[in-house]
């Protein structure tokens, strides 16, 4: 215990506001997503990656990795998704062992649907309280984190 750096009261006070203001952030994305277009905050996500991906589609250990969620637990959200016709999947012609998660129109249309209420939560509860200068310093640190960890 004695090489260990504790964290001074500026930093504690940091690490305390990061874990509180994503908690209650994400709280409040999952309940406006839940009440306005019935999906989950990871389905959200899931539908954002495979938009803007090339044809609409990614692997699947791929869209895990992006969406930073378990391959089991990305299954599970796709055969919820894949139900709701919001997504289908694609076997890997080159690899049997690879599979596709694939938008569908109805899952582009529900995206498109669900995305002002999103930036409605995100603007509102975190770009627009902060200043330009808060915002450009937050991305900063946030984006250095990121790197950091392995992250893109």
């Amino acid at each position: 215990m004695g090489d260990t750096k504790w964290l001074n009261d500026d930093e504690m006070a940091l690490w305390q506001a990061f874990l509180t203001a994503g908690a209650l952030l994400d709280r409040r994305i999952e309940e406006q997503l839940k009440a306005e277009s019935g999906l989950s905050h990871v389905q959200y996500e899931v539908l954002v990656r495979l938009s803007a991906a090339e044809g609409g589609e990614l692997r699947m250990s791929e869209l895990a990795a992006d969406v930073l969620t378990t391959k089991s637990g990305l299954t599970y959200q796709i055969t919820q998704m894949e139900k709701a016709g919001l997504v289908r999947r694609r076997s890997c012609a080159a690899d049997v062992r690879g599979v596709y998660a694939v938008l569908t129109d109805k899952g582009r249309a529900r995206l498109e649907g669900a995305a002002p209420g999103h930036l409605r939560v995100v603007r509102a509860h975190l770009i627009d309280v902060l200043s330009d200068s808060q915002v450009r310093v937050m991305r900063e640190g946030l984006q250095e984190v990121v790197r950091a960890l392995g992250g893109e």
